[in-house]
């Protein structure tokens, strides 16, 4: 911040507090009342007790906050300059080397933290100097698991795997065994992704671009904060990598297919292309349709072959609304990211295409999500039950509506994403529940 304009920020304050460190090394603060002097460029303090010092620096600090009780707080600012303070008559005087300040109206609270990283990290770097040992910040192991995989978006996963078993068991093949091998393996494949694409994009200077991270969107950044290094996540990703390609190998023993055995081999291909080189597929603005089929038709073909052994047209087409709908998910949580990857030259469609456009385009997918149960049921291919998913239609109307309302709001726009999410898992709940009723309907008859 320009001295100039923290000056001028510093006159809105009924008072300061000044602050020094004394002889002895302590931290000693007092208010005061003050004047601005624009023209001069420099702050008349009043003379309170203790006296205000002459001979060391001193840094002066204007400030305001609101509690909101059981909510937090708001209209959250200060400003500070800091310099050596002259003796006046009343007073001292004090022309600022330097200046910072924050105001919640102007920046965001969570970008104003993410703004603060590279100081911070500066901070611990020589904070690890003067100590001789590492400092760096530490999360508990669970909560540290958690972020790093983000564990919570395995429902990605959940939706198809339980939709293929659901199909494969309505075609009369089921196995409890090789059900569980396939919704571990799947999981495990669905974490390595997202390990290995946060590793992507630290490399790729994403996340230190990336100064307004969400719930949703911005990776887990636990590089980036210093919670992990990129060895340890590399090591992570390979561990994960590694126990999902077991897992399939034992599957494949179990139920030797060529199209089980080629599934494999596209999940794995497509998951590390989507951000890994030489592709890297979200670069060139195909990261959604990379995820629409990791997530849409080989997540499920590959559930129901491991029944059956065989690839049919029934879960390819109950695959393609997943499919559409997860990529719906990254579309929109791209929307808060794209000023950050078009710097980091990632040029997804969010970033190549219009706001309004982006807009459009939503609304245009999901409603052929939607179209295509309509239209498997009318032509005989998805049992009429399923058509109970077109509950979740409204969902899609939120979405696209907090879209335009939202747009250059990240913050606001957080919620949108989670109803997004939503939209994604309650459709492919309720086409289970469709393929349930109709399993249920089958064994009655």
């Amino acid at each position: 911040m320009q001295t100039d304009t923290a000056l001028a920020k510093l006159a809105e304050y009924p008072h300061v507090v000044v602050a020094w460190v004394d002889d002895d090394g302590y931290p000693v603060s007092v208010a005061t009342s003050f004047r601005t002097d624009a023209a001069a460029g420099r702050v008349l303090l009043d003379g309170p007790q203790p006296p205000i010092p002459t001979d060391r620096e001193i840094e002066v600090v204007g400030s305001h906050i609101r509690p909101q009780p059981g909510v937090g707080y708001d209209q959250r600012r200060y400003v500070s300059i800091w310099g050596r303070a002259e003796a006046g008559e009343r007073g001292v005087a004090l022309t600022p080397e330097r200046a910072w300040g924050w105001d919640e109206t102007e920046m965001p609270f969570f970008e104003y933290s993410e703004r603060s990283v590279p100081q911070s990290k500066r901070y611990l770097d020589q904070l690890s100097r003067e100590r001789g040992v590492l400092v760096k910040p530490r999360l508990a192991l669970g909560w540290l698991a958690l972020r790093t995989t983000r564990l919570p978006f395995l429902t990605a996963t959940f939706v198809p795997v339980f939709l293929g078993l659901a199909i494969a068991a309505r075609h009369g093949s089921f196995d409890w065994l090789t059900a569980l091998l396939t919704l571990i393996g799947a999981s495990l494949a669905h974490l390595a992704i997202n390990v290995t694409n946060d590793i992507f994009d630290e490399l790729s200077g994403a996340d230190a671009a990336n100064k307004n991270p969400t719930q949703f969107s911005g990776g887990s950044r636990v590089v980036y904060y210093g919670l992990l290094s990129m060895r340890q996540l590399a090591t992570l990703a390979g561990g994960l990598y590694l126990a999902a390609i077991v897992i399939g190998l034992v599957l494949l023993a179990m139920r030797p297919s060529t199209a089980l055995l080629l599934i494999g081999v596209a999940g794995v291909l497509v998951g590390y292309s989507y951000t890994g080189p030489p592709l890297k597929l979200v670069y060139r603005g195909l990261g959604e349709i990379a995820v629409a089929v990791g997530f849409g038709p080989i997540m499920l073909l590959g559930a129901y072959v491991v029944q059956t052994g065989r690839v049919a047209s029934e879960p390819f087409v109950a695959s393609l609304p997943v499919a559409i709908l997860i990529a719906l998910i990254l579309y929109v949580n791209e929307i808060p990211d794209r000023r950050s990857d078009a710097s980091a030259g990632k040029r997804t469609l969010v970033v190549r295409l219009a706001p309004s456009t982006v807009t459009r385009i939503y609304l245009v997918a999901a409603a052929l999500a939607f179209a295509l149960i309509v239209v498997g049921v009318a032509v005989g291919i998805l049992p009429w039950p399923t058509l109970i998913a077109l509950l979740a239609l409204p969902l899609a109307m939120r979405v696209h509506t907090g879209i335009q309302q939202h747009y250059d709001s990240p913050y606001t726009l957080m919620a949108v994403m989670g109803t997004n999410v939503k939209l994604h898992l309650y459709t492919g709940l309720l086409l289970l529940a469709g393929y349930l009723v109709t399993l249920a309907v089958a064994l009655l008859g």
